[in-house]
């Protein structure tokens, strides 16, 4: 008589210390990379309230695929800039610890030895091509990790929100603004 699924276990007591044993080990050797490389929260970046100099770069390159159809390409790295800055000052606004499991989210994009296995960029995000943010989001939303599609999730509400609390964002979906009081 062969066994059926119930009755083999799908990962036995071994299994799960060696799991353990191994996410210990790319857990210490990333937070050990980390803190070898000078990675640590830092300032603002200059102009900004809560954007971090490293987060930056991943934001440049993103925001442009997210925002790409609802702005006319001529007027997409004013849009994106906007964008920033209009993100810059709802972050801001959030509580400190919301704030910090934003940051976290940037350092798991921006680290290298992050970015890479989870987001399928292995170079900077400037040399990051629209195609290739689009497989990483479309990764993000589709993945069978519930983490990977929270922060896909969390990535395109935060840039949303930025973008479409802009006035000139509302012509491209009629919207004729809040009602004047």
């Amino acid at each position: 008589m062969t066994p059926s699924l119930i009755d083999t276990p799908v990962l036995s007591r071994r299994g799960l210390l060696q799991f353990s044993l191994g996410a210990s080990v790319f857990l210490v050797t990333v937070g050990l990379g980390a803190s070898l490389s000078g990675c640590r929260p830092s300032r603002s970046a200059s102009g900004l309230v809560a954007l971090r100099d490293n987060d930056l770069a991943f934001l440049r390159a993103v925001i442009p695929v997210m925002l790409d159809g609802s702005v006319v390409a001529e007027k997409l790295p004013g849009a994106a800039e906007a964008t920033l800055q209009s993100l810059d000052t709802a972050l801001a606004h959030l509580s400190l610890p919301m704030l910090k499991l934003t940051h976290q989210l940037f350092d798991v994009l921006t680290l290298g030895i992050t970015r890479g296995p989870l987001t399928g960029i292995w170079g900077t995000w400037e040399n990051a091509s629209a195609d290739d943010i689009r497989k990483f989001l479309d990764r993000w939303e589709n993945s069978s990790l519930d983490l990977l599609r929270q922060g896909h999730s969390s990535l395109l509400q935060m840039i949303m929100m930025a973008w479409y609390s802009r006035a000139e964002a509302w012509a491209h979906c009629r919207y004729p603004g809040p009602p004047k009081i």
